[in-house]
């Protein structure tokens, strides 16, 4: 694999902001981390530690819908 050196980075750092703008660039950044989490989450087979896991069951047994229309009370 080539090295790359910190020059190189700041090159292309710089033709980044010439091409997107400071506004778009985090958000470019941001868009750019979340996908190498949720690859990285796919590819070891861990599920998101941040989203409440259901226990099976519970939902049904106490009454609630399954689908979040359901359990938000709204009818189709």
């Amino acid at each position: 694999m080539p090295d790359v050196s910190p020059i190189q980075l700041i090159i292309v750092m710089i033709i980044a902001l010439v091409v997107l703008g400071p506004k778009r660039l985090p958000e470019m950044g941001k868009s750019l981390g979340k996908g190498i989490r949720e690859f990285k989450s796919s590819v070891s087979g861990d599920d998101h530690p941040d989203l409440p896991r259901a226990l099976p069951g519970v939902a049904a047994e106490a009454g609630h819908g399954s689908t979040p229309a359901e359990r938000a009370g709204v009818e189709a």
